[in-house]
């Protein structure tokens, strides 16, 4: 499935597949845990995915399998004294469920790298979702190289 995968930088006219994913990943989340996590307003999220990516305040790496977007990661840019100046944020990393264990989350996390280094990002950062229930994606972030800092924290450097 993975070898047929095209990851693009989506465009802000990809603002509604970007909170379309988003959209589902919160949802899982919030299921998973057994209440509301997050308040989400599609439509008011459309405009602000809009105006993120267009401001280039925001990076979202959308997986198309042909013509169906299946897996999204978002980047944040940020700036600490702790990191070494420029570093990125993971914020949200989603696969469609009946696309995932084949290797997409992966490839969006491998394009993430290679948008940081292309940003000049000294490491990328992520913190999981609510533990234990989601420990499945805190070994997938460690077998890709990340380590944990504290709490549920983790980096990666580039």
């Amino acid at each position: 499935m993975a070898s047929s995968l095209d990851i693009r930088l989506a465009a802000a006219s990809d603002a509604d597949h970007v909170v379309a994913l988003i959209g589902r990943l919160l949802t899982e989340i919030s299921s998973a845990v057994g209440s509301p996590q997050f308040e989400f307003d599609t439509m008011a999220a459309k405009g602000t995915a809009s105006h993120l990516l267009y401001q280039r305040q925001m990076a979202a790496l959308l997986a198309w399998a042909g013509t169906l977007p299946v897996g999204i990661i978002t980047l944040s840019p940020c700036h600490a004294l702790y990191a070494g100046g420029s570093f990125g944020i993971i914020t949200e990393l989603f696969v469609d469920p009946p696309y995932r264990a084949h290797g997409i989350g992966a490839h969006l996390v491998a394009a993430a790298r290679r948008y940081g280094v292309e940003q000049g990002w000294a490491r990328l950062e992520v913190t999981t979702p609510p533990l234990p229930v989601f420990e499945r994606t805190l070994h997938f972030y460690q077998r890709l190289g990340f380590a944990i800092t504290g709490g549920h924290k983790l980096k990666l450097p580039l």
